[in-house]
């Protein structure tokens, strides 16, 4: 039987939940958890012991709602029971949200597995609580430069919050010399994956984070470079080199805005539009692999994924096609521009940057993109909104890309789907997602009201 004081934490955290949605005060992603950690400091680790089978963590710096969402439909694709935080809190109250949700009559789960996206910094205070079967690392990059600080900082948490789930496997991507770096010191069992063939010539690399060698410090050779620090790599020196991968994806074909490969002698058909996914769609692959995890229906799932989930959301808007990107650190951004260019017609382009605490309040990141391959992406115009639109339009210039400012993003959209190309790109960082969304939203559905009146 559950402990009386738990049950009384879930019954206050829902309590707290219908609240916030009846008075529409936000999405109740993460204050319930507060409230029921408040009351039981332990809630996590008791209801964590209710998942009957495995516990499947995500953390890294890009990728982790995208990953976490393939693992939740791939499971459910296998009949199996699965919690997961679908509203991307991946903070500690986030991560305690998503299991008192879950939770039933009496505040118990009925669930086979748990797929949890941790946010990396949080991880040392998830984990031990948590107590995962599998943690997987996506990448790690700079990001939000003011709250991590530099990759060392990001890796050292990492590793030291594994190091407290010794039982743990620990996934790994070995492209990245970043997340490679981690077994260092770690007990934990390791599976690795990667990808050993270029994928592409096209593709912007864009700033590498680390390119040294983490045994003897010389700098590191790469036969090639997939984006970032990601690549195949080794040392001169003192003879390291990238491991062989346990998990990869071979014969790579892009195609008509898709993706195909061979995965565990599957052929793969997704709707991965960008490396990243690629990535991503391997990420999950490994995880569910190192969690001994049923995946015979993985490819038939992914074949229908959609990889948007709200971050990469398509509009129709005075009938022109609208694509809002999320970007939050240097490598997000540079792959963005790499979609752009594939997009061969004319183009619009926004780009809104915000300096909040959810954003960081460093945007000095944005100095380490590339801008100059939008010059051959065939923009129309490039317009600069946000509270740091100067900065935006400086970097831009700096580059050679003319580009204006707007302190009006919604009256900018309505005239550039007027009179624009009619193709128009939104990129923006965190805090101004889920108001563009929602504003583009509005937008979409007024025009069908009109054509309707």
């Amino acid at each position: 039987m559950m402990r009386l004081r738990s049950r009384f934490a879930i019954f206050c955290a829902k309590l707290a939940y219908r609240a916030i949605r009846r008075t529409d005060r936000g999405s109740g992603s993460a204050f319930p958890g507060y409230v029921a950690r408040r009351i039981d400091p332990e809630i996590l680790s008791v209801m964590s012991r209710m998942v009957r089978r495995k516990i499947i963590a995500v953390t890294g710096t890009n990728g982790k709602t995208t990953t976490n969402s393939m693992l939740y439909h791939a499971l459910k694709a296998e009949g199996c029971k699965v919690l997961y935080n679908e509203m991307g809190a991946n903070l500690l109250d986030g991560v305690i949200t998503a299991f008192v949700l879950a939770s039933g009559k009496g505040g118990r789960l009925d669930v086979d597995y748990a797929c949890i996206e941790a946010d990396e910094m949080a991880s040392m205070c998830i984990f031990p609580e948590l107590k995962p079967d599998c943690v997987i690392v996506t990448n790690v990059f700079r990001d939000q430069l003011d709250r991590t600080g530099e990759v060392d900082i990001i890796c050292d948490r990492i590793r030291r919050a594994v190091q407290e789930v010794p039982g743990a496997v620990l996934a790994v991507n070995v492209d990245d010399i970043c997340s490679w770096a981690l077994r260092s010191g770690c007990v934990n069992p390791v599976i690795t994956y990667g990808i050993s063939e270029r994928m592409g010539a096209d593709i912007p690399v864009g700033t590498a984070e680390m390119i040294f060698c983490p045994v003897c410090r010389n700098r590191l050779e790469y036969d090639f470079f997939h984006y970032g620090q990601l690549g195949v790599y080794h040392c001169s020196k003192c003879g390291m080199e990238r491991p062989r991968p346990d998990i990869s994806a071979a014969d790579i074909v892009w195609k008509n805005g898709t993706c195909s490969f061979m995965l565990d002698g599957m052929r793969i058909e997704s709707g991965a539009r960008a490396p990243y996914n690629v990535y991503n769609t391997l990420s999950a692959y490994t995880a569910l692999y190192a969690a001994s995890a049923p995946r015979e229906k993985f490819g038939e799932m992914i074949s229908g994924f959609d990889y948007g989930n709200q971050r990469e959301s398509i509009f129709t808007i005075n009938k022109a096609r609208v694509q809002l990107y999320l970007a939050k650190n240097p490598i997000g951004f540079q792959q963005k521009i790499f979609l752009l260019m594939k997009d061969l017609q004319p183009k619009d382009v926004v780009i809104q940057i915000n300096d909040t605490r959810l954003d960081g309040e460093d945007v000095s990141w944005l100095w380490d993109v590339d801008y100059h391959y939008l010059a051959g992406a065939n923009t129309a115009t490039v317009t600069a909104g946000g509270a740091r639109c100067d900065d935006m339009e400086l970097c831009l210039k700096y580059d050679g890309i003319p580009c204006s400012s707007t302190r009006d993003v919604r009256n900018t959209v309505e005239e550039l789907t007027m009179k624009g190309s009619k193709n128009l790109y939104i990129i923006t960082n965190y805090s101004g997602l889920y108001r563009t969304n929602r504003m583009l939203g509005e937008l979409q559905s007024a025009g069908r009201e009109g054509a309707v009146s």
